[in-house]
């Protein structure tokens, strides 16, 4: 039966052998909270989630909303210029459950070297204008 290796642990059978990311096998987790209330936000509008510092590798995130955002309204978050880079727009119609998201290319992207500013990008129509809220959670791991 045949043996293969990881890509995060692979150097560690080599010869010689090296270490692996700290980042990414061992590091520490950290959460960055985003807030944000409903205010019917217009689509293409864009709202700043978090500021990521370089040496971050994006893990995973999660929402969680106090009522629906709308059976209509997409959002999509990520980056500038990449809007979709760690969640693809859709809806998300689910009051008070909290939902992972994350895309493949995000979770296995190298850690930053810039740092960067995640956005969270209103698509297909307005969010709804209430009085409810949703949380984003963003959490990467660093050395």
């Amino acid at each position: 039966m045949a043996e293969t290796y990881s890509t995060e642990v692979a150097g560690q059978y080599a010869t010689p052998s090296t270490k692996s990311d700290g980042g990414v096998v061992g590091g520490r987790l950290r959460r960055f909270r985003a807030t944000v209330g409903m205010d019917g936000q217009a689509i293409a509008d864009t709202v700043v989630l978090a500021n990521i510092p370089p040496g971050h590798t994006f893990a995973y995130g999660v929402i969680t909303a106090s009522a629906t955002l709308g059976a209509t309204a997409t959002i999509a978050i990520g980056v500038d210029g990449t809007p979709a880079k760690y969640r693809a727009a859709a809806t998300f119609t689910s009051a008070n459950t909290p939902t992972l998201f994350g895309t493949a290319a995000g979770v296995s992207a190298d850690a930053l070297t810039d740092g960067e500013e995640v956005i969270l990008t209103v698509a297909a129509a307005a969010l709804p204008d209430s009085t409810g809220y949703f949380v984003v959670d963003l959490y990467y791991s660093a050395p």
